[in-house]
């Protein structure tokens, strides 16, 4: 560590006295949903038998990395809204930092697992149980995990190689690059480049295949029957809201020059808060089977 500097001050969503103790009220009422609802989901998965098709084994790996992305970031907004003394020492912060963009990326991978089975599904009925095996899906998630790892290493990298000499206020809720690129003393635009190629080619690229395959999926849903396009409409337009949201932020963050503005910040809240919270909310057969499975264990 080439840094004369052994802590940060998180700045938070807000420096208003009484802003800061709403924050803290919604905040952890929504990290306490987020939590439970993906819990919920990750339980119920496991223990229904009806649930065993690929889309919900990729779903109980999306809500445990979801559930732990927003471990990542909101306990800390929650505690520092109420705390005099905001501060996060120089190793946690990398530690925020991998953690972050390790089940950041992991979401982003499973998400495009679960395009890939519905496109299998509608577009290739007759072979997708062949195409979609437990194995298949088993080798697709352990390759998720390994992109994860590789992207977040690499983030961290770059993390580790800022020297920060002078200032340490970070005007924001967590560590992530961009405010950190900030306060460095050195110049940053090759390492803000390194992190346009990584993390905003990541979600950009992404974005556009999940695009592309709902706009496949779309497409063919023309030769199925009523009942068929309503189902799959409904599962594509939950999955839809949810990768525009996280993406959209995404992007906006991640793909621009090393510069840094007062509403990173609640765009950040989007797709570290608030995709995490709306996925345990997609699927209404998980709904059913959540009602089924908790309603004969009372």
């Amino acid at each position: 560590m080439n840094s004369s500097v052994t802590e940060f001050i998180l700045l938070g969503l807000t420096r208003d006295a009484g802003k800061q103790k709403a924050v803290f009220g919604v905040f952890l009422i929504l990290y306490l949903a987020t939590l439970s609802g993906n819990f919920l989901i990750v339980v119920t998965i496991k223990t229904s038998r009806t649930l065993g098709s690929p889309m919900y084994f990729f779903l109980f790996y999306l809500s445990f990395a979801d559930a732990c992305f927003s471990t990542t970031t909101a306990p800390r907004l929650i505690v520092d809204a109420l705390a005099h003394k905001k501060t996060i020492s120089y190793n946690e912060c990398m530690t925020q930092v991998f953690a972050a963009h390790f089940f950041g990326c992991m979401e982003i991978l499973v998400l495009i697992l679960m395009a890939f089975d519905r496109y299998v599904a509608i577009c290739k009925p007759l072979r997708y149980t062949t195409i979609m095996s437990r194995h298949v899906c088993s080798v697709l998630v352990i390759l998720a995990w390994v992109g994860s790892c590789i992207h977040s290493s690499a983030q961290i990298f770059l993390a580790l190689r800022l020297p920060f000499c002078g200032p340490n206020v970070i005007d924001h809720y967590f560590c992530d690059l961009q405010p950190l690129l900030k306060l460095a003393c050195m110049d940053t635009c090759v390492t803000n480049l390194l992190v346009v190629s990584n993390s905003g080619a990541i979600c950009t690229v992404s974005f556009i295949i999940l695009l592309t395959s709902y706009v496949v999926i779309l497409y063919s849903l023309r030769n199925h029957s009523a009942e068929g396009r309503r189902k799959a409409l409904s599962t594509c337009t939950s999955h839809f809201i949810v990768v525009v949201l996280f993406f959209g932020p995404c992007i906006f963050i991640y793909t621009r020059p090393p510069t840094t503005f007062p509403i990173d910040k609640t765009v950040a809240v989007f797709y570290t808060i608030g995709t995490p919270l709306l996925n345990p909310l997609r699927n209404m057969e998980v709904k059913k089977a959540m009602k089924k499975l908790w309603c004969s264990k009372v």
